[in-house]
């Protein structure tokens, strides 16, 4: 993966791919170092990920480290500068684990159902 922090997340989630579009713009237009990458392009088995796995939630690497769920999130917000606040929001010791819980047990699992429907 490139230097800076790659981001793994599924283009067929059209909810995934509006929020993808959105930092890749705001990402490109401050020149920040951050790549968005089709998971079902990626190399999934170097990041011990399957497919279905990859679905579940947002992935990013950074440093060779591979980041899931909240952690990216925060990792892409903290990367580009037009959200940084979020980033600083989520990270705060009080929200985070509401922000982690929220994201793993409602949103990431509402999208990988709708997902799987739409997929058949």
């Amino acid at each position: 993966m490139s230097s800076g922090l790659t981001v793994i997340y599924n283009r067929r989630c059209p909810i995934c791919r509006a929020e993808i579009s959105a930092y890749r713009r705001a990402a490109e237009a401050a020149g920040a170092p951050v790549v968005f990458v089709d998971l079902h392009r990626a190399d999934l088995g170097a990041l011990g990920l399957t497919p279905d796995g990859a679905a579940r939630r947002l992935h990013a690497v950074r440093d060779g480290r591979r980041l899931d769920g909240i952690d990216a999130f925060v990792a892409v917000w903290r990367a580009i500068p037009r959200y940084a606040w979020a980033a600083r929001l989520a990270e705060r010791p009080g929200l985070r684990p509401v922000a982690a819980w929220l994201y793993e047990r409602v949103a990431a699992p509402a999208l990988y159902r709708w997902h799987r429907w739409r997929t058949g």
